[in-house]
């Protein structure tokens, strides 16, 4: 079941890498634009978005839709399989903010 072959353990390493949880979350209420998803997780790097997205593109969570405008706008949202991964992470913030102090919080 760990076999570093598993298909399954490659899409939990990019679910659970340092940013691919919070593009998850993010994308839980609203499809977002790539620089409104950029705001939306404060200390991303424009690199780290774009390769935690690539990642999550190719694992069949997140879909990737290009407007032919000039420049291009990009807008990514939660496929089905996406919404049901990121769901639990959700409420797991979620729990995890409420048990905190109200000043602590983001």
């Amino acid at each position: 079941m760990f076999h570093t072959d598993c298909a399954a353990r490659e899409v939990v390493d990019h679910v659970t890498s340092r940013w691919g949880v919070w593009v998850l979350i993010s994308l839980q209420r609203n499809d977002l634009r790539f620089y409104e998803l950029r705001e939306s997780i404060q200390g991303i790097s424009e690199k780290m978005l774009a390769q935690s997205l690539r990642a999550l593109v190719k694992d069949g969570l997140v879909w990737r839709r290009v407007e032919p405008t000039t420049p291009p706008q990009v807008t990514y949202g939660l496929t089905e399989f996406g919404r049901e991964v990121g769901e639990p992470l959700a409420e797991l913030f979620g729990r995890i903010t409420r048990r905190l102090s109200p000043g602590s919080a983001g």
